[in-house]
């Protein structure tokens, strides 16, 4: 669907930005997919190669107290909110130097700095959640947005349904973001879903929502823009499907022999990361050196985190009994 002529577009300097925060997704999820491949990080992971436009132009919307709520396979989520990559390692390694001191590791990672909320392993549970902090900037009276992140497979779960309901009964400033790349893990989206498109659903409780290209910044932009200005106004929620593609399985290792070899390969032919490069460069918005200049920056910003990561120390055994009350009981 689409916004109109009205729409919102990206000038330049926004769509440096929205390759910039997408080349720091694409280029950490390489480094670490590096490291367990080598041994040195045992720990499961979600890939989101081939999804790096959705969280990209949305951190560049974001300001930055606005908050998220992410799923476990959402590291993508935090870096583009600019959740700092040192401590991201610490955590994703199980270190103490981590975001949760090593005790939540690569499946909940939090970083409430940068707005990096909650990140949950409970399937459609973001939802919810971002509803409180959603309703508590209203009652504060501030003009923070907060984004819930969940798949496609999330929408047919309970949560989905009645998060939608209260926030549009109470007219919370939340957006409800599913990344719809047509696998609900290793299920096909028509064998799980009885409507053709998620967005349906919105109309159902009372608020917009959109089918929006996932894979291209201007369509992103502007119902991403639309659905913040709508939040912060005071008129409530949007829900957006942000139709994707994964290029790798649901979690690393798997055989992924759910998707078609064709329909892969024409997904990765259209790999919406070099598609925005060159449309930068194209557009005159930046020069080849420019982008090697900036690739090198956060390759080196990359390694030094991982470097930080995997040389902090395991949390002592102290920990395990640290921040579970707020007063220490005895045994």
């Amino acid at each position: 669907m689409s916004q109109g002529s009205n729409a919102a577009k990206p000038d330049g300097a926004a769509l440096v930005d929205i390759y910039r925060r997408a080349l720091r997704i694409e280029r950490n999820d390489d480094a670490i997919r590096t490291v367990i491949r080598r041994g040195r990080l045992q720990m499961p992971y979600y890939s989101a190669r081939g999804q790096e436009i959705i969280p990209a132009t949305i951190g560049h919307l974001l300001n930055a107290d606005d908050t998220i709520c992410t799923i476990y396979r959402g590291i993508q989520d935090m870096v583009a909110k600019g959740m700092p990559l040192r401590p991201l390692w610490a955590e994703i390694a199980g270190r103490v130097d981590g975001t949760c001191k090593g005790k939540g590791g690569p499946m909940h990672l939090t970083h409430p700095e940068t707005g990096v909320m909650v990140t949950t392993g409970i399937v459609g549970s973001s939802m919810p959640i971002a509803n409180g902090l959603a309703w508590a900037a209203k009652l504060d009276g501030s003009k923070r947005v907060t984004v819930a992140f969940f798949g496609d497979g999330a929408s047919n779960i309970g949560a989905f349904h009645e998060s939608l309901n209260l926030a549009s009964l109470w007219k919370l400033p939340v957006i409800f973001v599913c990344a719809n790349n047509g696998f609900a893990e290793h299920t096909r989206y028509e064998n799980g879903t009885a409507v053709d498109q998620i967005s349906k659903r919105a109309s159902g409780y009372g608020m917009p929502g959109f089918t929006v290209d996932g894979n291209d910044a201007d369509d992103m932009y502007a119902h991403f823009a639309a659905a913040v200005e709508r939040a912060r106004a005071g008129e409530g929620p949007t829900l957006l499907e942000c139709k994707t593609f994964r290029f790798l399985g649901h979690v690393l290792g798997d055989d992924d022999k759910y998707m078609t070899k064709e329909e892969k390969a024409a997904a990765m032919e259209k790999d919406p990361l070099p598609v925005l490069r060159a449309r930068v460069l194209s557009e005159g918005h930046a020069g080849e050196d420019d982008l090697a200049a900036m690739q090198s920056e956060l390759e080196a910003e990359i390694a030094d985190a991982q470097e930080f990561g995997l040389a902090s120390a395991p949390p002592s055994v102290d920990e395990l009994r640290r921040d579970v009350f707020a007063q220490e009981i005895a045994a």
